[in-house]
């Protein structure tokens, strides 16, 4: 027999728990829970997010003496690796936290449930939610997973290092030279990185083309659609300017001291003045820093006179697996996650700012100097941003993993190959992946 690859596993591993899903449940149906039963829940993030979510579901299973939890949760990388194995293996967990660029990858292999009936019959209370906080999680048509919280790319800046190097904080506006500049002048004042790492990331590469009003990828996915490598290029000479001035930490800083978790990272430490995260990390980060520090969120650089390179964006969602044997019982414990005010007291807009109104009004005299800024700075993006992207590709995870990590970011950031030749790189073998079908 020959031997299937990773995505064809996929595929018919979810085209087989799609068939036993159908027979084990008919939207509808009565609530299995007469007897007790045990959901499984995995999810992603750091140890802040570990322990509120963990009391939810505790809070949750006293309330419910009929369902039990048994959960797991790791590093975001690690996560998608641990998945694909249980999917191959036909045991995922009934509830998985997933993410927007892997929507059509998981719904292209029938992983998961479409949440529409649940919806419907009032399992999962989406009434009052606005449209664009719901739609996210649709893939041709179909709602596969519960918006968790909205935010966006952000830079978080510590206010303190900056009122101690006498420099302004910068507005929603500012350019990728006004970002330079700023941080050549905090390790030319102070000593320190101006910013820590992940200015590589692919995320900051697809924003330099949305702040040009294109997309990176085609309509179909199976290409690059931009023609002008120029905004990458300048990016990473960029990069590589502040890297020699040691600005920013190197590759091999970041790999050897900084990666390891959130509580290493740069501005953690007090060592750099900037990171760039999604808005909802900053909570996470600033628990990770402890008390007595000050941070602001602003809008990602963009291009002079060009549009904003944000977008609002669901911060990660709640989806329901084709292998759990009790989905309207799932359903009702995203439910909870969504409407419960008591449940978001102890989640407090962690994982971005909640879809149900009537939690972000219940939470606003609640929240800590950095949640209600995370807060304040969604409201921000949804008056000054560009309009959702499409999902990635349903290739995208070979694309980054195989050819922007290794062959592109990396390469270039160690000095193996110019910018020039990593656009090239990108160009070529992004394509060729790309247009491999599943």
């Amino acid at each position: 027999m020959p031997k299937l690859g990773r995505r064809e596993f996929l595929r018919i591993a979810g085209l087989a728990a799609a068939a036993a899903a159908s027979v084990r449940y008919a939207p509808g149906s009565p609530a299995l829970a007469q007897t007790p039963l045990t959901l499984r829940i995995m999810w992603w993030g750091s140890k802040n997010r570990h322990d509120r979510t963990i009391k939810v579901l505790e809070m949750y299973q006293a309330a419910h003496p009929g369902i039990k939890f048994t959960y797991e949760f790791t590093g975001f990388n690690d996560y998608w690796t641990r998945l694909a194995t249980q999917a191959a293996g036909g045991n995922l967990p009934d509830i998985i936290q997933q993410d927007y660029a892997r929507l059509v990858e998981w719904e292209g292999n029938r992983l998961m449930v479409p949440l529409d009936d649940f919806v419907k019959d009032g399992t999962i209370d989406l009434s009052r939610v606005p449209k664009v906080s719901i739609d996210g999680g649709r893939v041709n048509g179909k709602l596969y997973a519960i918006n968790l919280g909205n935010n966006s790319q952000s830079i978080l800046l510590d206010t303190d290092a900056f009122k101690r190097a006498g420099v302004p904080l910068p507005d929603q506006k500012w350019t990728w030279q006004d970002f330079e500049q700023i941080v050549l002048t905090f390790r030319q004042k102070q000593g320190i990185f101006g910013a820590g790492y992940e200015f590589s990331d692919q995320q900051v590469w697809k924003s330099l083309y949305i702040a040009r009003g294109q997309w990176v990828f085609s309509r179909d996915g199976r290409s690059l659609a931009v023609a002008d490598d120029g905004p990458f290029v300048e990016h990473l000479k960029m990069l590589l300017r502040l890297q020699k001035a040691e600005a920013i930490p190197s590759l091999q800083q970041e790999i050897s001291e900084y990666h390891q978790n959130i509580e290493a990272q740069p501005i953690v430490q007090g060592k750099a003045a900037m990171s760039y995260q999604w808005s909802n990390q900053a909570v996470a980060e600033a628990a990770a820093a402890g008390k007595g520090r000050n941070y602001k969120l602003v809008h990602l650089p963009r291009p002079k006179g060009g549009k904003p390179s944000n977008y609002l964006k669901p911060s990660q969602f709640f989806s329901i697996t084709s292998h759990s044997k009790h989905p309207k019982e799932a359903a009702a414990v995203i439910d909870y996650f969504t409407n419960s005010v008591e449940a978001n007291r102890v989640l407090m807009a962690e994982r971005g700012v909640p879809i149900a109104p009537k939690i972000q009004e219940a939470l606003k005299p609640l929240l800590q100097p950095v949640e209600l800024e995370t807060v304040r700075y969604v409201a921000r993006v949804q008056t000054d941003s560009s309009p959702l992207p499409p999902p990635d590709p349903e290739a995208f995870a070979a694309f980054q993993n195989n050819v922007f990590n290794p062959l592109v970011r990396d390469a270039v950031l160690l000095g193996k190959i110019s910018p020039e030749e990593g656009a090239k790189v990108l160009r070529a073998e992004g394509n060729r992946v790309l247009a491999q079908k599943s």
